[in-house]
């Protein structure tokens, strides 16, 4: 019996703020990780972790080891015998509770928990996590969901029905992905702090490479995105889709305006238009787009929407046209478990946002799981790329002509490098001496 013994969180940090990697109209940071591993008394350890964007970083660790003792001397049985209620006892510690509640630092630190015991739970059972999510019995999947204030947008019976719809044609489908791989578009074009000899260069290279979706920030002067637009738009032609992401800088009415300017440039979708928690306002930007465009653009968001409550009232007042989860920002695949639960039952597309440190490397696993089990469709269907940092993952991400091949090591391809963990802890490793 597999009993985890102990658990160490690593500070990582990478310095990219000075070559603009990752800037946008809000954030230029250090892409950072909570590393956290727990060693155990079998042959395997787990790896979890989850993103910050630099100064922080050590906030989310210190969280990380305040909740650490829920699983510290817990065996894998154990948890994986009540997968709900080992989650809930994190977000409902009741303590720490009052900090979160399942929101911000505690629902992140819990996500770095709880993403490394289901690789744990991978690696011993000596399968990729897509295929040990898309094998488990429907009433181990609903076992794993908290349904705790959704219950009004889905139910156990509702998400049942889903995952044993999903059973049918899941063969067929994982030949499908085996032959083809799962459809990706590309961000690393269009960062906000990259001068436009350089969009310009990445935009014709990922054409090149094979990238027919690529995404550019938006949200600064508006004459500088409608230009960086349009030369997008000339390198990669009338038929690539075009995303556009302004990263929550934008007021309502801001965003009706600025869209009215882009929408030339035929966007795919308009991501994070406005603050992340105003459903109402990303409802009245929803239709004002789809007027705009003639119902050939619409909202995403769900980077940082803090839990599986937002996302239930984004759904249910019709504010997005493409759900966004995130690996890392709620707390754990448990939790995204549900999220995709829910867009299944309202029809929206799941397209999880990835990136940052090793974000890539574990949203793969969901996507996969979403459409064997879940989703069942591609339709308007793709997982985010960015070619950073991959390299300091024992399992990295593969792609080729602009998709995802589908991960084949044991685990959630969460596992760092020991060497990149030494060379980039902060602040006591050479990098950042």
């Amino acid at each position: 019996m597999t009993r985890i013994e102990s658990v160490d969180v690593h500070d990582v940090r990478f310095p990219t703020a000075a070559a603009g990697d990752g800037s946008d109209a809000i954030n230029r940071g250090d892409y950072s990780a909570t590393y956290v591993e727990l060693h155990t008394d079998g042959p395997h350890a787990g790896a979890g972790f989850t993103f910050t964007n630099g100064r922080g970083n050590e906030i989310t660790c210190a969280a990380a080891r305040a909740l650490a003792h829920h699983v510290t001397g817990r065996s894998l049985a154990e948890l994986n015998a009540d997968p709900a209620g080992f989650v809930r006892s994190l977000t409902a510690d009741p303590q720490l509770r009052w900090i979160g509640p399942e929101k911000g630092v505690i629902a992140m630190a819990t996500g770095a928990l709880v993403n490394a015991v289901w690789d744990l739970r991978a690696k011993s059972a000596g399968v990729p996590l897509w295929r040990l999510l898309a094998e488990l019995s429907t009433d181990e999947l609903v076992a794993c969901v908290d349904f705790h204030h959704i219950g009004d947008a889905l139910t156990p019976a509702e998400a049942a029905e889903i995952l044993d719809k999903g059973q049918a044609g899941m063969a067929e489908r994982l030949a499908e992905l085996t032959r083809d791989g799962f459809p990706s578009y590309t961000t690393s074009v269009g960062w906000l702090g990259y001068p436009d000899d350089k969009v310009r260069e990445l935009a014709r290279e990922a054409y090149a490479q094979g990238w027919r979706a690529m995404k550019m920030k938006v949200g600064g002067d508006l004459e500088d995105d409608v230009r960086r637009a349009r030369l997008i738009r000339d390198e990669i032609g009338p038929d690539a889709l075009l995303m556009m992401d302004a990263n929550q800088v934008w007021d309502v009415d801001e965003a009706i305006t600025a869209m009215g300017r882009l929408a030339e440039f035929d966007p795919y979708w308009i991501e994070e238009p406005t603050h992340a928690d105003d459903i109402l306002g990303h409802a009245r930007i929803n239709r004002a787009v789809a007027g705009l465009t003639g119902g050939r653009c619409r909202v995403a968001t769900g980077e940082v929407a803090a839990n599986r409550v937002i996302f239930k009232q984004l759904l249910q007042a019709e504010a997005i046209g493409v759900m966004q989860v995130d690996a890392c920002r709620v707390a754990g695949v448990n939790e995204v478990l549900a999220e995709l639960l829910m867009a299944a039952k309202f029809g929206v597309p799941v397209c999880p946002h990835a990136g940052g440190v090793g974000l890539c490397e574990l949203v793969q696993h969901l996507a996969v799981f979403d459409y064997l089990r879940v989703g069942t469709a591609l339709d308007g269907r793709m997982v985010e790329y960015v070619d950073h940092l991959h390299e300091h993952f024992e399992d990295p991400v593969r792609t080729q002509g602009g998709r995802y091949l589908l991960p084949d090591q044991p685990g959630y391809s969460a596992t760092m490098r020991a060497a990149s963990i030494a060379e980039f802890s902060f602040p006591g490793g050479p990098a950042w001496r």
